[in-house]
């Protein structure tokens, strides 16, 4: 079972909702299905959100692109993308805006509950660990959340991984082929080495925006990789329970 976690459904077409709330709910989670954009955004960033929405791109009114940037504005609840455009840019489009996942359509319910179950996995109690402390910047993996100053800054779960793993090997460049196996395992079958660029783009630019100094806290090597350079060596710590890797 699932922990009753809550699972928003946001799709027009009617039939593909019912389809997904009977699989999600016999998954063990608790299903909800909105048909447009708006609704999607009264629930999203309403009291009690979920938290996990499965949001189908193509809406009526809304489109589910902006329904995720107006929802990345504000938090980072897992968002799953749903369409029917397979063009590699449209991927993209969505994984700069911060989606967690991308299914494109036809897809397979059972597809979906397990997409579904492997985002809230790395989000959820499971993946507990102590925080990881810089001193400027820390990483509570309990709540998924990254501080940067003491301000919060809100990142997708990717990015978070994507952090975290630059963090874990500060004392190396990681080539993008590195970072797909080390920061996503399994989770690659939507990802390759352009959208690592693009996760590390968005992340970039969340911490210099966090940064009071506008620090960049991501170096990039030309034709190796990337490395994570906190402002200073002198007096940098790592706090986690997690092993070596």
């Amino acid at each position: 079972m699932n922990n009753n976690q809550r699972i928003l459904i946001v799709e027009d077409e009617v039939d593909i909702g019912n389809v997904l709330l009977d699989y999600l709910r016999h998954a063990g989670y608790q299903p909800e299905h909105v048909g447009d954009g708006q609704a999607a955004l009264d629930r999203l960033l309403g009291p009690n959100p979920p938290d996990l929405a499965v949001l189908d791109v193509m809406l009526p009114g809304i489109d589910g692109l902006e329904v995720l940037r107006q929802t990345r504005r504000v938090g980072d609840i897992p968002v799953i993308l749903v369409t029917a455009r397979v063009e590699e840019v449209d991927r993209l489009i969505g994984l700069e805006l911060g989606a967690d996942d991308y299914i494109c359509k036809p897809f397979s319910p059972r597809e979906v509950v397990a997409r579904v179950k492997t985002v809230l996995r790395r989000r959820g109690p499971g993946a507990s660990n102590a925080p990881v402390d810089t001193g400027e910047l820390q990483l509570d993996d309990n709540l998924s959340q990254v501080t940067l100053y003491g301000k919060p800054v809100p990142l997708t779960h990717r990015e978070y991984r994507l952090l975290q793993t630059l963090i874990q090997h500060r004392d190396r460049i990681l080539s993008r082929a590195q970072i797909l196996e080390m920061a996503y395992d399994e989770d690659t079958q939507d990802l390759n080495e352009r959208s690592v660029d693009s996760h590390i783009k968005n992340l970039r630019k969340k911490l210099r925006t966090a940064d009071r100094s506008g620090h960049d806290w991501i170096r990039s090597v030309y034709g190796v990789g990337f490395a994570f350079e906190p402002p200073g060596k002198d007096g940098f710590t790592l706090i986690s329970n997690r092993e070596p890797l």
